[in-house]
């Protein structure tokens, strides 16, 4: 036993982190992805992949959009729809995953009346018929009169924006404002929303949100059935609509023994009640049957034009909405990349009426944990001691046993388990013991490891090792991208300080740096005093080597900061650089001599990566990137700072300055840098003063930029001599 206590402490270290993610002490973002991803897995593997017929979509799809127009339709065409579906084809219900939030303008009937309250304001005539035509005319109050005494329920939507705003009426409340009070409820809550006009919210049978939970991967797995709005809580359109298809009926929230944890929403009618299972949020997993159009579609057109027999929609669940891309209405699904919203609530309300819907309540939690402990503890003490078959069968079985256990709960009791930590903890308690005693390097690893080794991280290396023949350091062509770092005023820094502590100063930057080129898959070229020069693409072909250098150069600069407080706190100084990146065919190999060999890169896109780290400090940035690596890497948001012609070459190129993944600006800096690019397009077209003004509303809201002092220089230099005959807005650098 004690030969083997190392494994044994190591893989109960193992047990002791996935414990404390089960238990909610940290969580692990790989875990939660493989949740997520093994949940999707199992709604793909139980979907039945049939129709139900109870839940019709009428669709406004392209079909109906080429020959209606654009959407949104006349009022009069959507009460004309609701006449067709709920008096002609007898439909159920009706529900609208569309929101009608702006008045109807397009009868003209505003223009009309405006016209006969000033040009024809005494023409008797003009009067009596604009009295006769003003309710044919008025499209909003038809819609109104149509939607009295059917059964139709609208749809709204609730939304969590910077700028949140109030459009439109709300429904009652589903529950009072204290329904939740002194409970462990994480109810959903937004700070505003977008609903339907008050006249037609006033006429509606009733109203239901049609939010989906987002989850963190963007996915729609679950919907919150009741969320909270200024202390009142509203509904979801599926809940809406199945509680108003039910008849008179209440809403109650399910705690088990009175306890503060909800378990499910009961739906109490005088036909009996109806339980949803729903989670800690009030949110009830969407029990997707199957892939796109798992219930029956009919489009719009076909409806309005008296196409469909009545025997598809009499007595039947109907929900308007649309597939058609242009409209926005497709959510990214476990069933689905681009899958309708529209069928989302169709999912939940056939769920709801099947009782299918799993339940995911919160003593799962702790089942999670028990399972790891007992396993993982099980598994760390035995496979150490078993031989590799014996411990391969013990893994084999008790992976099978962990699945099969947690599919039996899903199909049989309608409960989702979390799986992603007991599988993790078996594999990886598995490969510790199996891969033990594995520290040799092959022979080709160790030729690798001295010919790359001091330029790729080791994961390369052994890449590099298990193909020999397609890597050498023969020189040759190849598109890459270059990256040069440099260390601002360092002259100055090193004068002041003592040669130890400028070594360790140094050290300890030249690490940090190095270390993330390596994470990203770069090759270090070579030290320049205090400056760093890498590029990404050689010796092993990388596809994205303009995204990996880019993300390697903001990691820099974020990885600078942090050493900055510990260097101040030493009472050393703060450290700025600049990096310059540039992307472009050099030429790449072994360009040393028989004493020593340098592995490094040449060529004209090597010296315009240079030129750009140079001119971070003319534009007051911390990088500056080419616009050959700007096209490589369209997701990166980037601030255009100008259009320059290097020193030695005769065509211009755009240089910009990356801010980070499109996805992570916020609205502000969005708008700060659409505000950017619109003053570049008027200094470009020589509209000085627009520009000017401009440029001064950029200062005031951020009087710290160097870059906006550089261009409010220029544009004074532009106005006080004459425009140069061919002048092309290009920004000639003169030095190196």
């Amino acid at each position: 036993m004690s030969k083997h206590l190392v494994r044994i402490v190591l893989g109960c270290l193992l047990v002791l982190v996935m414990l404390g993610h089960t238990g909610h002490f940290w969580r692990l973002p790989f875990l939660s992805a493989l949740d997520a991803y093994l949940y999707d897995a199992r709604v793909r593997l139980a979907m039945s992949n049939t129709i139900d017929e109870r839940v019709v979509i009428v669709d406004i799809d392209e079909k109906s959009l080429a020959q209606r127009g654009r959407w949104p339709w006349g009022r009069d065409e959507v009460a004309a729809l609701i006449r067709k579906l709920t008096d002609d084809y007898r439909a159920a219900i009706v529900g609208f995953d569309v929101v009608f939030a702006e008045p109807d303008e397009s009868s003209g009937l505003k223009v009309l009346e405006a016209l006969g309250r000033r040009e024809l304001k005494n023409e008797a005539s003009y009067q009596a018929l604009l009295g006769k035509l003003r309710k044919q005319l008025d499209y909003d109050g038809q819609l109104a009169a149509t939607l009295r005494d059917r059964p139709v329920i609208l749809g709204y939507y609730f939304t969590n924006a910077a700028q949140a705003g109030q459009a439109g009426a709300l429904p009652a409340p589903v529950l009072e404002a204290a329904a939740f009070a002194g409970r462990q409820v994480a109810v959903v809550s937004w700070p505003g929303y977008g609903a339907n006009l008050p006249v037609l919210q006033a006429q509606a049978a009733g109203a239901g949100h049609f939010n989906p939970m987002v989850d963190f991967d963007g996915s729609a797995r679950r919907v919150p059935l009741v969320v909270e709005y200024q202390g009142a809580y509203y509904e979801a359109l599926s809940l809406a609509m199945l509680r108003h298809l039910i008849g008179e009926s209440t809403l109650q929230a399910g705690f088990p023994d009175d306890g503060p944890a909800i378990e499910w929403l009961d739906i109490e009618s005088p036909s009996g009640r109806l339980r949803i299972p729903v989670d800690d949020n009030v949110a009830a997993l969407v029990p997707y049957r199957g892939r796109e159009r798992s219930f029956p579609y009919l489009s719009a057109v076909d409806v309005l034009d008296g196409k469909v027999s009545v025997e598809q929609l009499e007595g039947r669940i109907v929900l308007v909405g649309t597939s058609a891309p242009g409209l926005n209405d497709l959510r990214t699904t476990p069933v689905g990349a681009a899958y309708p919203g529209v069928e989302v609530h169709a999912n939940l309300i056939a769920g709801m009426l099947s009782g299918s819907i799993k339940a995911k309540p919160g003593y799962v939690g702790a089942i999670d944990g028990l399972v790891v402990l007992v396993l993982g503890g099980l598994l760390a003490l035995l496979l150490p001691l078993l031989s590799p078959f014996r411990a391969s069968l013990l893994a084999v079985g008790a992976l099978l046993g962990s699945v099969g256990f947690n599919l039996w709960l899903w199909q049989s009791a309608n409960l989702v388990l979390p799986m992603a930590a007991w599988l993790l903890l078996i594999l990886s308690l598995y490969a510790l013991n199996m891969s033990w005693g594995y520290f040799v390097e092959s022979r080709t690893k160790r030729q690798f490891s001295e010919l790359f080794g001091q330029y790729v991280p080791p994961e390369l290396v052994d890449q590099m090792a298990h193909d020999p023949e397609s890597y050498s350091m023969d020189g040759r062509n190849e598109a890459l991208t270059i990256l040069f770092a440099d260390i601002r005023g360092f002259t100055s820094l090193s004068e002041g300080m003592a040669p130890r502590e400028l070594t360790q100063l140094m050290n300890e930057y030249l690490g940090a740096m190095t270390r993330i080129i390596q994470r990203q898959r770069g090759t270090l070229d070579k030290y320049i005093g205090d400056a760093i020069m890498a590029f990404w693409g050689a010796p092993v072909a990388d596809p994205e080597n303009a995204r990996h250098a880019v993300l390697t150069a903001l990691a820099m600069q974020a990885e600078l900061q942090q050493l900055n407080e510990s260097f101040v706190a030493r009472g050393w100084p703060s450290l700025r650089i600049g990096i310059g990146i540039n992307s472009g065919v050099v030429t790449v190999g072994d360009m040393g001599s028989p004493v020593r060999k340098a592995y490094t890169v040449m060529g004209d896109a090597v010296n315009l990566a240079s030129r750009l780290e140079g001119a971070t400090k003319v534009y007051g940035v911390g990088i500056l990137i080419g616009q050959v690596t700007r096209q490589a890497f369209p997701e990166m948001a980037c601030r255009e700072l100008d259009i320059v012609r290097v020193k030695g070459k005769a065509e211009p190129v755009a240089i910009y300055e990356p801010l980070g993944l499109e996805r992570d600006l916020t609205s502000e800096q969005q708008a700060a840098l659409t505000a950017w690019h619109h003053f570049l397009r008027l200094y470009r077209a020589c509209l000085w003063d627009d520009a000017e003004l401009h440029l001064a509303r950029l200062r005031a809201a951020d009087t710290t930029r160097p870059l906006y002092a550089l261009y409010a220089q220029r544009l004074q230099q532009l106005q006080d001599q004459p425009l140069a005959a061919d002048w092309d807005g290009v920004t000639n650098f003169e030095s190196k």
